[in-house]
């Protein structure tokens, strides 16, 4: 089990890393072909803005993404310090605080069984499960505690590799912003005159 561990972190290790190396060059290959639309020339003192850009870029740090991750990975949290996303902090913390708590218990019950069973292999009849658990009983404690205790390590790597991916993808997301001047505004009116009581629905862009 400890070298299926080792691997799957390993596996996971460079899923990030080629994760990072991905999205910077899609960064690199989207500022390229912002270069060329800033080139294009006013046409009667009026700048030509693509029909589809519903985006604005703000200016942007290529390396910004992969920042996040690393400092996310250095010290669970700092990512999302580094992003401003300060209210994620205490989720993040929350959720590693639990699954270590859990593998800390398990562990921790696992001990006790398995000292009880030595105990009675070595023939004492003193242990604290000793009117409770048969011999039987102590060994499938056991096996259920340690894969618990798998289970709890698994879980809690599987929340730091997510503190990780969260910063990354909120690094991503901060380069855009939505333009103010574009506006999606839903509008609903009732036809007073219909006597069915027909309800109508319409939706505008606004674009000043």
């Amino acid at each position: 089990m400890t070298n299926k561990l080792l691997i799957s972190i390993f596996c996971l290790l460079l899923s990030l890393s080629a994760l990072a190396q991905k999205d910077k060059k899609k960064i690199e290959e989207k500022k390229a072909e912002d270069k060329k639309e800033q080139t294009k020339q006013n046409v009667e003192g009026l700048v030509i803005v693509p029909a589809d850009s519903a985006l604005v870029r703000k200016e942007i740090d290529p390396l910004r993404p992969s920042k996040a991750a690393f400092y996310s990975a250095i010290l669970p949290g700092l990512g999302q310090a580094y992003n401003k996303k300060y209210w994620k902090i205490p989720l993040v913390y929350a959720a590693l605080g639990t699954g270590v708590y859990f593998y800390i218990d398990n562990n921790k019950q696992y001990k006790r069984v398995r000292d009880a069973y030595k105990r009675r292999l070595a023939g004492f009849e003193d242990d604290e499960f000793q009117d409770r658990l048969t011999d039987d009983g102590l060994r499938e404690a056991q096996k259920s505690l340690r894969r618990n205790k798998e289970l709890s390590l698994l879980v809690t790597i599987g929340l730091y590799a997510l503190n990780i991916i969260d910063a990354n993808v909120d690094a991503h997301l901060l380069q855009y912003n939505v333009d103010e001047n574009l506006s999606f505004k839903p509008h609903y009116k009732i036809d007073e005159f219909d006597k069915k009581g027909t309800v109508g629905l319409t939706m505008s862009f606004k674009l000043d």
